[in-house]
């Protein structure tokens, strides 16, 4: 009869994984240290095939065995073997790291966009300006010629009611009149509400 033949090391004279597992599920330091010896190449192999660097391997791979020993009363015998428990516990924490990662790298993308956005856009600064001077304008046009010379010469000129009234050659309180008209007109028309 042919003896079987080992690549690595015999089975046999590996731990019993399932049993060290319930003793770190007991709280026992011996047991947790001798699960660790035993998974923590297997472990780091499987976390470093995820996320190929080493450091980030090293940082995640810790973080599966503490995971083990914290979560160890929770491994069910009858749902798998010990060692595909603390693997699968390893790919997801390294997919996890992988998604936090990428998640970053988006947020920081988004980030830099916004930086690069102007805090207002130009182009529609000059559009609504325009078209506000445009409404204007058409308002302007529905006011009589005393009141539209009189509030030119108030508002876009900056000439005081009196200066207006020199101008025009009207006394003061009929050009405090039409002014008053003409900007009650020009709000309605605007849509302005008093």
């Amino acid at each position: 009869m042919k003896e079987a033949v080992y690549i690595g090391t015999d089975p046999s004279s590996q731990p019993d994984l399932q049993e060290l597992l319930s003793g770190v599920a007991l709280g026992d330091q011996k047991a947790f240290a001798a699960l660790y010896d035993a998974v923590a190449r297997p472990v780091f192999g499987v976390v470093r095939s995820v996320l190929r660097d080493q450091a980030q391997s090293e940082e995640v791979a810790q973080e599966v065995l503490v995971e083990v020993w914290r979560s160890a009363p929770r491994y069910r015998p009858d749902r798998g073997t010990a060692i595909n428990w603390i693997l699968t516990l390893a790919h997801r924490r390294a997919i996890d790291r992988v998604r936090s990662v990428e998640a970053a790298a988006a947020r920081e993308h988004r980030a830099a966009l916004l930086d690069r956005v102007p805090e207002y856009d130009h182009v529609t600064e000059q559009v609504e300006a325009r078209l506000e001077r445009e409404q204007v304008r058409r308002c302007l046009r529905t006011l009589t010629e005393l009141q539209r010379q009189s509030v030119t010469l108030a508002y876009y000129r900056g000439l005081t009611y009196r200066e207006v009234a020199e101008a025009l050659a009207l006394p003061l309180g009929t050009v405090k009149t039409r002014l008053r008209d003409g900007l009650i007109r020009l709000r309605d028309c605007l849509g302005v509400s008093a």
